[in-house]
């Protein structure tokens, strides 16, 4: 009797064989629970390269095909600790199970080490889609999943090999800083640059950012001195070592700023309170971000709100349509008088 041949799928304990170690290790590190096993680095390593080398993810998404979608669909996000992203995790959670969908979610930490051990993770979940939230390499996380036959999205940032949904950060700032520029002028009789404080200089939103903050002087005949865009990080702490440095350098500082987060806020209005730099006078503020208590600090703020419900909706869209196209969709957000 004549049989086809097939070519043998590699195994867990093929795995184990090939790394040197046992089924039950390799498991672990396929589920992203190595280090509650005190697995080494190392070897969480080896077996991660083997995996990808033998092709095991795309096994895995291969059976699960022939049964039957698995209709559970996933999402990394970078943090946890403001509005902004709490607003995007509940709001997917609810669109995906108002679709039959089982949603999965974990934080990374903006460390591409986690976005990658995250996205395996899903895979051995066998999720039938991964929303890449604000990754810090979204194209090596939409690559190890391509390879196990999984589509991704981007939110939030942009990648190069995925579609995305992300905000229209120029023009989100572009409007912000006209506002508070006019608010100073408003306010102090003069025009005078604004501080910009905050974000990752390297990423998409922030270069983004800090291009319409720059226009908006250009339009309104200010000049902006490269020392007053503090790209130091999104951490409270940076922004108030930012401000104690540039006020040691510098003096008077600005009389409005351009806060490029509410994390970034935190740690402008504790360095404001401690130092005292500004007894006389609040200065003028623009956040982009948005959280509704801002509005106990005055009426000296203007906040940017991302539009997390059409973000979404844009998402959804994509997977509802099974749309591959590499679009970047971008959503204007609303600009707000707080107080």
């Amino acid at each position: 009797m004549n049989r086809t041949t097939q070519t043998k799928r590699t195994t867990i304990y093929d795995l184990a064989e090939l790394a040197g170690t046992s089924a039950s290790a390799v498991s672990a590190v396929l589920n992203g629970n190595w280090k509650k096993r005190r697995i080494s680095a190392k070897l969480a390593e080896k077996i991660t390269k083997l995996a990808e080398e033998q092709g095991y993810a795309l096994n895995m998404q291969a059976s699960v095909l022939r049964r039957d979608r698995s209709k559970i669909i996933g999402m990394i996000v970078p943090k946890y600790d403001n509005r902004y992203f709490g607003s995007i995790v509940e709001q997917f959670e609810a669109l995906a199970r108002e679709r039959g969908l089982f949603p999965i979610i974990t934080c990374t930490m903006r460390d591409p080490a986690l976005e990658l051990e995250a996205a395996r993770a899903m895979l051995s979940y066998q999720v039938d889609c991964l929303i890449a939230t604000g990754a810090t390499d979204p194209d090596r996380v939409m690559e190890l999943c391509a390879a196990a036959g999984v589509r991704t999205i981007n939110l939030d940032l942009p990648g190069a090999r995925a579609p995305s949904v992300i905000s229209d950060n120029y023009g989100g700032a572009l409007e912000l800083t006209r506002r508070v520029l006019a608010n100073c002028e408003k306010e102090y009789g003069e025009k005078t640059p604004l501080l910009f404080v905050g974000g990752r200089g390297t990423d998409h939103n922030t270069m983004e950012r800090v291009r319409g903050f720059r226009d908006a002087h250009a339009e309104a005949g200010v000049a902006v001195d490269d020392t007053l865009v503090q790209t130091v990080g999104y951490a409270p702490e940076k922004a108030e070592s930012a401000m104690r440095q540039l006020a040691e350098r510098m003096s008077p500082l600005p009389r409005g700023m351009f806060v490029n987060s509410t994390i970034s806020l935190e740690g402008v209005m504790r360095w404001i309170r401690r130092s005292g730099h500004y007894a006389d006078r609040v200065p003028q503020l623009g956040c982009f971000d948005w959280d509704p208590f801002v509005a106990m600090l005055g009426d000296h703020i203007e906040m940017v709100r991302q539009d997390v419900p059409k973000m979404l909706e844009a998402v959804f869209g994509i997977i509802d349509s099974g749309d591959t196209e590499l679009t970047v969709v971008q959503i204007p957000p609303i600009v707000e008088k707080m107080g």
